[in-house]
């Protein structure tokens, strides 16, 4: 039986919930993929547990956002029934996993913003979100520790981990300024003390970046080129492969619960 894909009405606020819970989904999604993979089994349950810690978030964000809408939506109904063209995730996220080293550089990329973003989201007017990003930031710390400290020791490492790490961060560098982009909506909501201004994020995000990346003799890019599109439904081929595997049993088996 063929399930219909859900619509949405995207208030500025429900987008901007959707936009962060499209992130932690896609995101925890490709960490679940190194599940037995991994290349030490304390690895093995260190990304599992940042993956469940990055549902979690998306499944507060989810129900905050259907809350938001009012009408018949739920947070399963949002993760697993709408159309690719409906995912309003960073580019970044949906990108493979490639080998190790490029998963730990997407990862480091996103925590060192995530870890600044839910920090100075706890003093949002909305007080859902302040609470959602009261809880997020704990976990936001250890997931920027982790991949920090994984950096350092493939960057500082052999000859062979050190190129794969900076082909990584050459790879990956074009998918990073989509994290600063806002757009006429997410504008207004800044305005009114409910979304923080990414811009005044970027300087300390760069300085993360450039601490670990000194440390681990490794050099950031100076192309200013970025890709744009996943905020506003223009994705890669990557999320289409992905959304087919993560909507499978919804889709076989309407109903489903998480």
């Amino acid at each position: 039986m063929a399930v219909a894909n859900i619509q949405v009405s995207e208030t500025p606020l429900v987008l901007y919930a959707l936009r962060r819970a499209d992130d932690a989904l896609i995101l925890g999604h490709r960490l679940s993929e190194w599940c037995g993979h991994a290349p030490m089994l304390e690895e093995d349950m260190a990304l599992s547990n940042i993956a469940l810690d990055l549902i979690g978030q998306a499944r507060e964000l989810y129900g905050y956002a259907a809350k938001v809408e009012g009408k018949d939506n739920d947070e399963d109904k949002l993760a697993y029934l709408r159309d690719v063209r409906q995912y309003r995730n960073l580019l970044l996220v949906e990108q493979p996993n490639g080998d190790f080293a490029q998963t730990l550089v997407r990862q480091f990329f996103y925590s060192a913003f995530t870890d600044l973003y839910w920090r100075a989201m706890m003093n949002s007017r909305d007080a859902t979100l302040a609470a959602i990003a009261a809880k997020s930031e704990k976990e936001s710390a250890y997931h920027l520790r982790h991949a920090s400290e994984w950096i350092i020791r493939l960057g500082d490492g052999t000859a062979e981990s050190h190129a794969r790490a900076q082909g990584a961060i050459e790879h990956l560098w074009a998918f990073t300024g989509e994290m600063f982009a806002v757009d006429d909506g997410e504008r207004s909501l800044i305005d009114a003390g409910i979304a923080v201004d990414p811009a005044t994020l970027r300087g300390r995000w760069l300085k993360t970046l450039s601490d670990v990346a000194n440390e681990a003799t490794l050099a950031l890019p100076q192309n200013d080129w970025m890709q744009q599109g996943g905020r506003s439904g223009r994705h890669s081929e990557h999320l289409g492969h992905l959304l087919s595997e993560l909507q499978s049993m919804q889709r076989i088996f309407p109903g489903l619960t998480w």
